[in-house]
């Protein structure tokens, strides 16, 4: 799954969450937090536990 990087740093920033917080509240490690931030895909697993911190509309919509 794709999570959308603009909408991911603007939840960030609306969470006041830096990459190594969000990644604690997620239960996800920093280095997969890092290679999402950068805009690498992540499996549906890692995609729900961020959308469960930030909301759903960080994910991509599939075509």
């Amino acid at each position: 799954m794709r999570i959308n990087r603009e909408r991911l740093a603007a939840a960030m920033v609306r969470h006041d969450l830096n990459g190594k917080k969000l990644a604690e509240k997620a239960g996800i490690s920093r280095i997969t937090m890092t290679a999402v931030r950068n805009g690498k895909s992540c499996s549906k697993e890692t995609a729900e536990k961020l959308a469960a911190v930030l909301g759903p509309g960080i994910i991509e919509k599939e075509a």
